[in-house]
C-alpha cells in the first residue's frame, strides 16, 4: 500500500526530471501546451462542470461558507475567463534565457545575468480550482515543474483540470512529468511537502491565514507566505464623491470573497455628512453590513435596508471575504495613513481624491504591494495588471511583491565568457 511519503517522493522525483526537460524546451512548444489547455477548457467543459457540481454539493453539505462556495464554483463564464487568461499568457514574452546587464569588463570578460527557471514549485491551495490552471500555466511557460496539492473540497474539480493540463503538455511534446497532482486528500502530505527541501524549490500557499501561517512556520524551503488582504479605500476631502461611491461599491461588491476586495472604508470628516449617506444607500442595495465607528454611525443613522453595527477593534484587522465592511471617519490624510499602517496587511489600498499632492503622498507613504489612486483595489490581480494571470499575490518583499507572473517564477545565473583570463 502506497503511503503519503511514497506518493510525494515519487511525484517529487518525477517533477525534478520534468523540470530538467522543461528548462530545455523551446518557447513554441510551451506556448502550444498553453493553447491546448485553453482549448481543453472548452472541449471538456461538461466534465469539468460535472466534477465541480459534485464538489459544490459536498461543500454545501459540509457547511462551507458562502465565501468558500463562491471561490469553489466554476461556471461556463468563469471557464471562459480562465481560458482567456491562458491565451493572454501565450502572448507574453518568455522570460527564460533573457540576458540582462550584459557588459564587457576592463579585463575583457563578458558578463551578464541570464534568467533561468526556479525548478520545482509546490502549490498548496484551498477552495479555488482555477488555481490548478493558473499556477500550471505560469510554471510551464516559465520552465518550472509543478506539484499541485489542492484542498479536499475541490478534489474532483482539481483532478479533472490536472488531467487536462497533463494531457495538454504531452500533446505539445513536452514532458508530462512536469505536472504532478497530489491525489490523496490526507492533510499529512502538506507537512511532508514542507519538509521536502531539495526536492521542491519554492512553496506557494493559496488559502486562509491558518494555512499561510503554517507554511511560514514549517517550510524548509523558500515560501511565499504573504497574501492575506485587509484592504482599504480612503475617501479624501477632495474626492469626487460620485466616483468614490462607484469605486467603493466595486471594490466591496464585485466579488467580495477574494483577497483584493475592500474591507475598510476611511472617510474624511469634511465629506462624511455628504458621502456616507450616498455610499450607504448603494451598499444597502447589495446587502452590505457596515461595521461603523461612532462618528460614521451617527451620520448614517437609521436608513431603510441599511445594515449597520458598532465596530470593534477586531473589525479593523479582519479580512472579511464577505459583504461586510468597516467604516471609519478620519480628520486628515495623516489619520488615514496611520490607520492603514496600524491595521493593514500590505495588500491593496486606495485613495479617492482630486488633490495631486494627497495622491502622491498616498502612493509614497502606503507600504503595500499595490497602491491605487482613483481606482478599485480589485485591480490588484495578475490578469488585470497585464501578467496574464498570477501564481499568487505576495505581500512579502523578497523575492517578489504583488501579483506574481512569469518573471517572478525565474531567477538568474551569472554567465561569464572569457578568452583565457585568469585572476591575478
Amino acid at each position: 500500500m502506497q503511503t503519503i511519503v511514497d506518493e510525494l517522493t515519487g511525484k517529487a522525483e518525477a517533477a525534478r526530471r520534468g523540470a530538467r526537460e522543461l528548462a530545455k524546451s523551446k518557447g513554441e512548444a510551451k506556448d502550444q501546451a498553453l493553447l491546448n489547455i485553453a482549448d481543453g477548457l472548452k472541449s471538456r467543459e461538461a466534465s469539468i462542470l460535472e466534477a465541480n457540481a459534485a464538489d459544490c454539493e459536498a461543500g454545501r453539505q459540509n457547511g462551507l461558507s458562502e465565501a468558500l462556495l463562491d471561490r469553489l464554483l466554476l461556471t461556463p463564464d468563469r471557464l471562459d475567463g480562465i481560458a482567456a487568461d491562458v491565451r493572454n499568457v501565450v502572448t507574453l514574452p518568455d522570460p527564460v534565457g533573457e540576458v540582462t546587464d550584459q557588459r564587457t569588463l576592463p579585463n575583457g570578460l563578458q558578463v551578464g545575468r541570464r534568467r533561468v527557471p526556479l525548478g520545482v514549485v509546490g502549490a498548496i491551495y484551498e477552495s479555488r480550482p482555477n488555481v490548478t490552471v493558473d499556477i500550471s500555466v505560469l510554471c510551464l511557460k516559465s520552465g518550472n515543474a509543478i506539484i499541485l496539492r489542492g484542498g479536499k473540497e475541490a478534489i474532483n474539480s482539481n483532478a479533472v483540470l490536472a488531467r487536462l493540463v497533463g494531457d495538454a503538455v504531452a500533446d505539445a511534446g513536452l514532458s508530462p512529468e512536469a505536472v504532478q497532482f497530489i491525489e490523496t486528500t490526507d492533510r499529512a502530505i502538506v507537512g511532508q511537502m514542507l519538509k521536502a527541501k531539495g526536492k521542491i524549490d519554492l512553496i506557494v500557499p493559496r488559502g486562509g491565514q491558518q494555512l499561510i501561517n503554517r507554511v511560514a512556520e514549517e517550510a524548509t524551503m523558500p515560501a511565499i507566505t504573504g497574501g492575506v488582504g485587509v484592504c482599504h479605500t480612503y475617501v479624501d476631502s477632495a474626492a469626487d464623491l460620485n466616483m468614490a461611491v462607484e469605486i467603493v461599491f466595486n471594490a466591496k461588491v464585485q466579488r467580495p470573497s477574494v483577497c483584493n476586495a475592500l474591507d475598510t472604508i476611511l472617510v474624511h470628516s469634511r465629506v462624511a455628512p455628504s458621502y456616507l449617506p450616498m455610499m450607504g444607500a448603494q451598499l444597502a442595495e447589495a446587502g452590505v453590513e457596515m461595521r461603523c465607528d461612532g462618528r460614521a454611525l451617527s451620520v448614517l443613522g437609521p436608513m431603510d435596508g441599511l445594515k449597520t453595527a458598532p465596530a470593534n477593534e477586531d473589525d479593523w484587522t479582519t479580512e472579511h471575504l464577505s459583504l461586510t465592511a468597516g467604516v471609519r471617519v478620519v480628520d486628515s490624510l495623516d489619520d488615514a495613513l496611520d490607520h492603514i499602517e496600524t491595521y493593514g496587511s500590505g495588500h491593496s489600498d486606495a485613495i479617492v481624491t482630486e488633490d495631486y499632492t494627497a495622491a502622491m503622498r498616498f502612493l509614497d507613504e502606503v507600504d503595500s504591494s499595490a497602491v491605487f489612486v482613483n481606482a478599485s483595489t480589485r485591480f490588484n490581480d495578475g490578469a488585470q495588471l497585464g501578467l496574464g494571470t498570477e501564481l499568487a499575490i505576495s505581500t512579502d518583499k523578497f523575492h517578489a511583491r504583488g501579483p506574481m507572473g512569469l518573471r517572478e517564477l525565474t531567477s538568474y545565473k551569472w554567465t561569464v565568457i572569457g578568452r583565457g583570463q585568469v585572476r591575478p
